[in-house]
């Protein structure tokens, strides 16, 4: 099982996750894909991933997270002991975001909210120092013009790491990486 965890101000209907989908249910995979729309409050986004791992209970699941879906895939694959491919993860939304705190709009839904220190808060309370680099495949471009991916590439040392020089914080060269994600995840075409 793959479950795919959007980042901030996106949503399933993101390009990325849209892509894993589509590749997967083209091989035969679509019913070993998932991607809750996570909501904006990080105590809200736990309660959503948790609720989509119990339901996903007795399978194998790898997460596959982009920007602030990769810290949360981290968390989670800390707290649960999981796999994940983190996409030019977010390491430290509660600093990062900060200059952000205020009205923002979804990018995708169009749903309007205000981001609050305290939500900075909970990122902060999610914020790990140490993790297990055996878990994760990162996936990295260094032209990000969002976070930098060195910040990545320090934390997660002694992980598999796939670093494309160029590019920007979607990831242009994501589809080529569609067939690693899957072979890392353990999941195979039907």
């Amino acid at each position: 099982m793959i479950l795919y965890l959007h980042g901030f101000n996106s949503a399933p209907a993101s390009h990325k996750a849209r892509a894993l989908q589509g590749y997967m249910a083209a091989r035969g995979l679509g019913e070993l894909f998932a991607c809750p729309a996570l909501p904006h409050r990080p105590q809200e986004a736990v309660r959503c991933i948790e609720a989509e791992l119990a339901h996903d209970a007795g399978r194998r699941v790898t997460l596959v997270g982009s920007s602030l879906g990769g810290f949360y895939a981290t968390w989670f694959a800390e707290r649960h002991d999981l796999r994940a491919v983190l996409i030019n993860p977010a390491i430290a939304p509660h600093i990062g975001l900060q200059a952000f705190l205020g009205p923002q709009r979804n990018l995708y839904t169009g749903q309007q909210y205000e981001l609050t220190r305290a939500d900075l808060e909970g990122w902060r309370a999610l914020a790990l120092e140490r993790v297990d680099p055996e878990r994760y495949l990162l996936l990295l471009e260094t032209g990000d013009e969002v976070l930098d991916w060195r910040e990545a590439v320090a934390k997660y040392e002694g992980a598999r790491m796939v670093i494309r020089f160029g590019g920007d914080h979607t990831l242009k060269s994501f589809p080529e990486h569609l067939e690693r994600v899957l072979r890392f995840a353990g999941v195979a075409p039907a």
